[in-house]
Protein backbone atom coordinates (compact mmCIF):
# COMPACT_ATOMS: atom_id res chain seq x y z
CA UNK A 1 0.00 0.00 0.00
CA UNK A 2 1.27 3.56 -0.88
CA UNK A 3 2.37 5.33 2.39
CA UNK A 4 2.35 9.17 2.76
CA UNK A 5 2.37 11.31 6.10
CA UNK A 6 2.01 15.08 7.54
CA UNK A 7 5.36 15.70 9.31
CA UNK A 8 5.03 18.27 11.91
CA UNK A 9 5.98 19.44 15.18
CA UNK A 10 3.01 19.82 16.92
CA UNK A 11 1.41 17.24 14.44
CA UNK A 12 -1.13 15.59 16.90
CA UNK A 13 -3.67 17.67 16.10
CA UNK A 14 -3.86 17.48 12.39
CA UNK A 15 -6.74 16.30 10.56
CA UNK A 16 -4.85 15.58 6.91
CA UNK A 17 -4.81 11.85 7.45
CA UNK A 18 -8.76 11.96 7.64
CA UNK A 19 -8.72 14.37 4.49
CA UNK A 20 -6.54 12.31 2.64
CA UNK A 21 -8.77 8.95 3.96
CA UNK A 22 -11.58 10.44 2.50
CA UNK A 23 -10.55 12.31 -0.28
CA UNK A 24 -8.83 7.92 -1.13
CA UNK A 25 -12.11 5.94 0.00
CA UNK A 26 -14.32 9.02 -2.44
CA UNK A 27 -11.78 8.39 -5.81
CA UNK A 28 -11.41 4.76 -5.39
CA UNK A 29 -7.53 5.41 -4.49
CA UNK A 30 -5.77 2.94 -2.10
CA UNK A 31 -3.01 4.24 -0.15
CA UNK A 32 -2.09 5.05 3.85
CA UNK A 33 -1.53 8.46 5.47
CA UNK A 34 -0.35 9.10 9.01
CA UNK A 35 1.00 11.60 11.41
CA UNK A 36 4.62 11.45 11.78
CA UNK A 37 6.00 13.95 14.54
CA UNK A 38 9.37 14.68 14.18
CA UNK A 39 12.03 16.33 17.01
CA UNK A 40 12.85 19.91 16.38
CA UNK A 41 16.15 19.13 15.38
CA UNK A 42 15.31 15.99 14.05
CA UNK A 43 12.98 17.05 10.77
CA UNK A 44 15.69 15.56 8.04
CA UNK A 45 15.87 12.12 9.86
CA UNK A 46 12.50 11.74 10.25
CA UNK A 47 11.76 12.19 6.42
CA UNK A 48 14.77 9.70 5.41
CA UNK A 49 13.16 7.38 8.05
CA UNK A 50 10.13 7.30 5.92
CA UNK A 51 11.35 7.31 3.18
CA UNK A 52 12.97 3.35 3.84
CA UNK A 53 9.35 2.45 4.72
CA UNK A 54 8.28 2.63 1.33
CA UNK A 55 6.79 6.68 1.79
CA UNK A 56 5.90 8.16 -1.35
CA UNK A 57 5.40 11.54 0.17
CA UNK A 58 4.66 13.75 2.73
CA UNK A 59 2.85 16.82 4.19
CA UNK A 60 5.26 19.52 5.98
CA UNK A 61 4.33 21.60 8.82
CA UNK A 62 5.13 24.21 11.25
CA UNK A 63 7.40 24.41 11.96
CA UNK A 64 9.74 22.65 8.99
CA UNK A 65 8.59 24.43 5.80
CA UNK A 66 11.97 26.52 4.98
CA UNK A 67 14.09 23.02 6.01
CA UNK A 68 11.53 21.01 3.52
CA UNK A 69 12.25 23.33 0.28
CA UNK A 70 15.99 22.66 1.51
CA UNK A 71 16.17 19.06 1.70
CA UNK A 72 15.05 19.07 -1.61
CA UNK A 73 16.29 17.76 -4.97
CA UNK A 74 14.31 19.27 -6.89
CA UNK A 75 11.54 21.88 -6.64
CA UNK A 76 8.39 23.56 -8.19
CA UNK A 77 8.49 27.52 -9.49
CA UNK A 78 6.17 28.00 -6.25
CA UNK A 79 8.20 25.97 -3.81
CA UNK A 80 11.61 28.06 -5.30
CA UNK A 81 9.75 31.59 -4.86
CA UNK A 82 8.71 30.70 -1.39
CA UNK A 83 11.76 28.82 -0.52
CA UNK A 84 9.36 27.29 1.71
CA UNK A 85 7.54 23.98 1.15
CA UNK A 86 4.45 21.92 2.41
CA UNK A 87 4.84 19.08 0.03
CA UNK A 88 7.79 16.63 -0.61
CA UNK A 89 7.27 13.71 -3.32
CA UNK A 90 9.87 10.40 -3.29
CA UNK A 91 10.67 9.34 -6.49
CA UNK A 92 13.34 6.92 -7.35
CA UNK A 93 15.82 8.49 -5.01
CA UNK A 94 15.08 12.14 -5.89
CA UNK A 95 12.81 14.03 -3.04
CA UNK A 96 10.91 16.82 -5.01
CA UNK A 97 9.08 19.81 -3.28
CA UNK A 98 6.41 22.11 -4.16
CA UNK A 99 4.14 24.32 -1.70
CA UNK A 100 0.10 24.29 -2.42
CA UNK A 101 -0.62 26.17 0.34
CA UNK A 102 -0.93 29.25 -1.19
CA UNK A 103 -3.21 27.71 -3.74
CA UNK A 104 -5.14 26.28 -1.25
CA UNK A 105 -5.64 29.62 1.00
CA UNK A 106 -6.82 31.57 -2.67
CA UNK A 107 -9.63 28.81 -3.30
CA UNK A 108 -10.92 28.44 -0.30
CA UNK A 109 -10.82 32.50 -0.10
CA UNK A 110 -12.26 32.94 -3.17
CA UNK A 111 -13.95 29.78 -3.95
CA UNK A 112 -15.45 28.95 -0.61
CA UNK A 113 -15.87 32.15 0.93
CA UNK A 114 -16.99 34.08 -2.43
CA UNK A 115 -14.51 36.96 -1.59
CA UNK A 116 -13.15 38.03 -4.83
CA UNK A 117 -9.38 39.24 -3.79
CA UNK A 118 -8.69 41.35 -7.14
CA UNK A 119 -8.70 44.91 -6.82
CA UNK A 120 -8.46 44.47 -3.24
CA UNK A 121 -5.85 45.33 -0.21
CA UNK A 122 -4.17 42.68 1.41
CA UNK A 123 -2.09 42.61 4.63
CA UNK A 124 -0.57 39.67 5.12
CA UNK A 125 0.89 38.99 8.88
CA UNK A 126 4.07 36.41 8.99
CA UNK A 127 7.07 36.35 7.01
CA UNK A 128 7.94 32.63 7.98
CA UNK A 129 7.35 29.57 6.29
CA UNK A 130 3.46 30.05 6.49
CA UNK A 131 3.01 33.56 4.54
CA UNK A 132 6.21 32.78 2.30
CA UNK A 133 4.13 30.01 1.06
CA UNK A 134 0.94 32.19 0.27
CA UNK A 135 2.33 35.14 -0.96
CA UNK A 136 2.91 34.20 -4.59
CA UNK A 137 -0.54 32.64 -4.86
CA UNK A 138 -2.48 35.96 -3.48
CA UNK A 139 -0.19 38.28 -5.54
CA UNK A 140 -1.49 36.31 -8.82
CA UNK A 141 -5.28 36.63 -7.48
CA UNK A 142 -4.50 40.10 -8.56
CA UNK A 143 -4.84 42.42 -4.89
CA UNK A 144 -4.31 46.05 -6.14
CA UNK A 145 -1.96 46.20 -2.85
CA UNK A 146 -0.59 43.34 -0.42
CA UNK A 147 1.21 44.72 2.95
CA UNK A 148 3.75 41.98 4.68
CA UNK A 149 4.11 42.56 8.03
CA UNK A 150 6.81 40.80 10.33
CA UNK A 151 8.13 41.35 13.87
CA UNK A 152 11.47 41.31 11.82
CA UNK A 153 11.13 43.67 9.47
CA UNK A 154 14.02 42.11 7.61
CA UNK A 155 12.46 39.02 6.82
CA UNK A 156 9.61 40.73 5.43
CA UNK A 157 11.50 42.73 3.61
CA UNK A 158 13.56 39.68 1.88
CA UNK A 159 10.29 38.02 1.22
CA UNK A 160 9.06 41.10 -0.70
CA UNK A 161 12.09 41.38 -2.76
CA UNK A 162 11.64 37.49 -3.53
CA UNK A 163 8.19 38.36 -5.16
CA UNK A 164 8.93 42.01 -6.46
CA UNK A 165 9.49 40.64 -9.81
CA UNK A 166 6.09 38.77 -9.41
CA UNK A 167 4.63 41.61 -8.32
CA UNK A 168 5.18 44.67 -10.77
CA UNK A 169 3.96 41.84 -13.34
CA UNK A 170 0.58 41.43 -11.93
CA UNK A 171 0.44 45.56 -11.35
CA UNK A 172 0.42 44.51 -7.67
CA UNK A 173 1.77 47.06 -4.80
CA UNK A 174 3.49 44.82 -2.55
CA UNK A 175 5.38 46.34 0.54
CA UNK A 176 7.19 45.28 3.78
CA UNK A 177 6.43 46.86 7.04
CA UNK A 178 7.23 46.23 10.76
CA UNK A 179 4.05 44.69 12.04
CA UNK A 180 4.36 46.94 15.26
CA UNK A 181 3.29 49.88 13.46
CA UNK A 182 1.24 49.04 10.73
CA UNK A 183 -1.15 51.62 9.06
CA UNK A 184 -4.29 52.11 7.06
CA UNK A 185 -7.07 49.43 6.58
CA UNK A 186 -7.47 46.25 4.41
CA UNK A 187 -10.05 44.69 2.61
CA UNK A 188 -8.40 41.02 3.89
CA UNK A 189 -6.33 40.29 6.74
CA UNK A 190 -4.32 36.97 6.63
CA UNK A 191 -2.76 35.81 9.78
CA UNK A 192 0.09 33.50 8.88
CA UNK A 193 1.92 34.30 12.03
CA UNK A 194 2.59 31.62 14.64
CA UNK A 195 0.74 34.05 17.10
CA UNK A 196 -2.99 31.94 16.92
CA UNK A 197 -0.80 28.77 17.74
CA UNK A 198 1.20 30.16 21.02
CA UNK A 199 -2.58 31.32 22.08
CA UNK A 200 -1.05 35.02 21.81
CA UNK A 201 -2.87 38.20 21.40
CA UNK A 202 -3.95 39.43 17.94
CA UNK A 203 -0.74 41.22 16.42
CA UNK A 204 -2.46 44.05 14.51
CA UNK A 205 -4.74 47.18 15.80
CA UNK A 206 -8.98 47.06 14.78
CA UNK A 207 -8.15 50.28 12.87
CA UNK A 208 -6.25 47.76 10.18
CA UNK A 209 -9.93 45.90 9.38
CA UNK A 210 -11.97 47.40 6.76
CA UNK A 211 -16.18 47.62 8.05
CA UNK A 212 -16.97 44.35 6.27
CA UNK A 213 -13.57 42.88 5.74
CA UNK A 214 -12.50 39.24 5.74
CA UNK A 215 -10.23 38.64 8.94
CA UNK A 216 -8.45 35.06 8.24
CA UNK A 217 -6.46 33.06 10.51
CA UNK A 218 -4.59 30.49 8.62
CA UNK A 219 -5.25 28.29 11.80
CA UNK A 220 -8.31 26.50 12.56
CA UNK A 221 -10.06 24.91 15.22
CA UNK A 222 -9.73 25.93 19.00
CA UNK A 223 -6.45 27.72 17.68
CA UNK A 224 -8.06 30.20 15.73
CA UNK A 225 -10.75 30.98 18.05
CA UNK A 226 -9.53 34.36 19.68
CA UNK A 227 -8.24 35.33 16.52
CA UNK A 228 -11.95 35.30 14.80
CA UNK A 229 -13.68 36.98 17.61
CA UNK A 230 -10.86 39.52 17.71
CA UNK A 231 -12.46 39.82 13.69
CA UNK A 232 -15.93 39.80 14.56
CA UNK A 233 -16.04 41.93 17.48
CA UNK A 234 -14.38 44.82 14.70
CA UNK A 235 -17.44 44.07 12.05
CA UNK A 236 -15.19 41.75 9.84
CA UNK A 237 -15.69 38.34 8.53
CA UNK A 238 -14.07 35.98 10.26
CA UNK A 239 -12.71 32.84 9.28
CA UNK A 240 -10.49 29.91 9.92
CA UNK A 241 -8.00 27.66 8.35
CA UNK A 242 -9.92 24.57 7.81
CA UNK A 243 -11.09 25.20 4.11
CA UNK A 244 -7.67 26.18 3.59
CA UNK A 245 -6.17 22.78 4.93
CA UNK A 246 -8.67 20.90 2.54
CA UNK A 247 -8.02 23.05 -0.28
CA UNK A 248 -3.81 22.77 -0.09
CA UNK A 249 -4.64 18.92 0.63
CA UNK A 250 -6.51 18.68 -2.34
CA UNK A 251 -3.67 19.79 -4.98
CA UNK A 252 -1.58 17.42 -2.90
CA UNK A 253 -3.46 14.55 -3.14
CA UNK A 254 -3.86 15.81 -7.05
CA UNK A 255 -0.04 16.02 -7.60
CA UNK A 256 0.48 12.77 -5.79
CA UNK A 257 -2.46 10.59 -7.09
CA UNK A 258 -3.45 12.47 -10.29
CA UNK A 259 -7.10 12.46 -9.36
CA UNK A 260 -8.75 15.57 -8.37
CA UNK A 261 -10.82 14.68 -5.02
CA UNK A 262 -14.26 16.57 -4.72
CA UNK A 263 -12.45 19.72 -1.68
CA UNK A 264 -15.95 21.25 -1.44
CA UNK A 265 -17.65 18.27 -0.35
CA UNK A 266 -15.37 16.98 2.55
CA UNK A 267 -14.79 20.57 3.66
CA UNK A 268 -18.81 20.12 4.28
CA UNK A 269 -18.01 17.05 6.06
CA UNK A 270 -14.89 18.35 8.08
CA UNK A 271 -16.97 20.95 9.37
CA UNK A 272 -19.99 18.92 10.15
CA UNK A 273 -17.69 16.29 12.25
CA UNK A 274 -16.08 19.57 14.25
CA UNK A 275 -18.89 21.27 15.52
Amino acid sequence: MDLYCVIGNPVEHSRSPWIHARFAELTGQTLKYDKRLAPLDGFADTVQAFIRQGGRGCNVTVPFKFEAAALATRSSERALLAQASNLLTFKEGSIEADNTDGVGLVNDIERNAGFILQGRRVLLIGAGGAGAGVLGPLIQAGPAHITVANRTLVRAADLVQRHMALALLQKTELLAHDLLAVEGDFDVIVNASTSSLKGAEVPVAASTLKPGALAYDMMYGPSAQAFMGWAREHGAVARDGLGMLVEQAAEAFLIWRGVRPPAQQVLSELRALLD
